[in-house]
């Protein structure tokens, strides 16, 4: 998505940050939106201690807590880098600028947040649907970066497993 904002150069700031960096914690406001680069983040929800991965971004990408980027609400979950990463990033003022004075720009955000809306769907239904297995194997088919870059114990919270039981489900294979 980022090449579509090429001329919007001027409003992007680039940072460089290390593996584990939290970019934006669960309950804080989003002032930022992050054009992944290089490397790789995750959005996770902290579940009584224990911390449940609900997503991956990998290079290409675009990620922000779009609710709380919005409406100023707290973030429903946190942003970290699991690899060091170089990110573009948008305030979220010059972004409600952009969405005010390009048509294009605008329809552009409501057809990628619609392709998101989608993916999260079809993540909630397998959730629903597929045993941690079947979830595994369509992870596999659909999103190998996942299986090749991501530590196991993240892939494990993802499906919604313990590492012990996806060391299962890839011993079996």
């Amino acid at each position: 998505m980022k090449s579509k904002w090429d001329k919007l150069n001027h409003l992007f700031k680039r940072q460089e940050v290390p593996a584990k960096t939290i970019l934006l914690e669960e309950g804080k406001i989003s002032k930022t939106m992050f054009f992944v680069e290089k490397g790789c983040l995750r959005t996770w929800v902290n579940a009584n201690g224990k911390d449940i991965t609900t997503q991956f971004f990998f290079e290409g990408d675009t990620v922000s807590s779009i609710e709380s980027f919005r409406t100023n609400q707290p973030s429903l979950y946190s942003i970290e880098s699991i690899e060091p990463c170089v990110l573009q990033t948008i305030s979220q003022k010059d972004f409600q600028s952009v969405l005010e004075n390009s048509p294009e720009m605008k329809e552009e955000i409501q057809e990628h947040l619609f392709r998101r809306l989608v993916q999260s769907q079809k993540l909630f239904f397998s959730f629903l649907k597929n045993t941690p297995q079947q979830r595994y194997q369509e992870l596999i088919e659909k999103q190998p970066q996942i299986i090749q870059r991501i530590p196991q114990h993240y892939i494990a919270s993802y499906l919604g497993i313990t590492s012990v039981s996806l060391s299962r489900i890839r011993n079996r294979r």
